[in-house]
């Protein structure tokens, strides 16, 4: 039996993909003579890889950056797959079988995923270096190793543990990853997330992988003016009441009418990400 189209959802979510194509631009021209990748992860952190993608692609975006090997497989609908990173990398040999048959980028992370990207073939990659943040990321020492020399690394790459403060450790992270541009073959280097863009030109090296800011969000003051909100949730008021001065509301009566007001209820919870904790 077929039912009928359901009514309008009483909660929505407008994507401005012109805000956001903005924003990527000034990204782009903020990080200067360095070129403006995209992370778009997390199904472009929430708000939609199916609408996101293209639009970056559209602006002139040539390097896209996910997490795990499914959604490459997703994003690979609007891009062509050779554009497209893989943070985690290699983890399993068929990790490295999938991104050799449909041509992504595995960013390589350990000595293990160099062997395992060369033992599946190799080709083209990209090489993670941990220069402080001590997340992903082969060691400095690490750069010497036979299955490290043999990859073929298209960008050099580190990550920058507190690029939304201003920190000394900024600088000596920038000063590590630019010491290891001699150390071994690469095509470009690559450092700054969106905050780290907003730190200066230094910091971005050839490629920049801004994600927060692409989707409205302002880590440092210095893109405040800059950035666009790009997500408007859009929620219906689904019944409202009048109260009386000592009325209380919700679970644990946290809040307390001081007077006589209306309160509404709206059509947002936790399911959608509001949380309790925001109230």
């Amino acid at each position: 039996m077929s039912l009928p189209e359901p009514p309008r959802a009483s909660l929505s979510l407008r994507i401005d993909t012109d805000a956001l194509v903005q924003n990527w631009r000034a990204l782009d021209t903020l990080s200067g003579t360095a070129k403006a990748g995209a992370a778009v992860k997390a199904d472009c952190y929430g708000l939609g890889a199916a609408l996101c993608v293209p639009a970056l692609r559209e602006a002139g975006c040539e390097d896209f950056f996910v997490a795990h090997w499914t959604e490459a497989a997703e994003v690979a609908q609007y891009v062509d797959p050779k554009q497209i990173a893989v943070l985690h990398g290699p983890v399993t040999a068929a990790d490295a079988s999938f991104a050799r048959a449909n041509g992504m980028v595995p960013v390589i992370n350990s000595v293990e995923q160099a062997r395992i990207w060369t033992q599946a073939g190799g080709g083209a990659c990209h090489l993670m270096v941990d220069t402080g943040i001590n997340r992903l990321g082969i060691a400095p020492s690490e750069l010497g190793e036979d299955a490290i020399r043999q990859l073929k690394i298209d960008a050099l790459m580190s990550h920058l543990a507190s690029a939304d403060e201003d920190l000394p450790s900024n600088k000596a992270q920038k000063d590590a990853l630019a010491s290891l541009s001699g150390s071994i073959a690469h095509k470009r280097m690559s450092l700054a997330n969106s905050a780290g863009i907003a730190l200066g030109s230094d910091f971005a090296f050839d490629l920049t992988r801004p994600g927060l800011a692409l989707y409205g969000g302002v880590p440092r003051p210095e893109l405040a003016g800059t950035i666009a909100q790009v997500a408007y949730p859009q929620a219906q008021i689904i019944q409202t009441r009048t109260l009386s001065a000592g009325d209380q509301v919700g679970y644990n009566a946290e809040f307390t009418a001081t007077k006589t007001m209306r309160v509404g209820t709206v059509s947002i919870g936790y399911a959608d990400g509001f949380l309790r904790s925001r109230g």
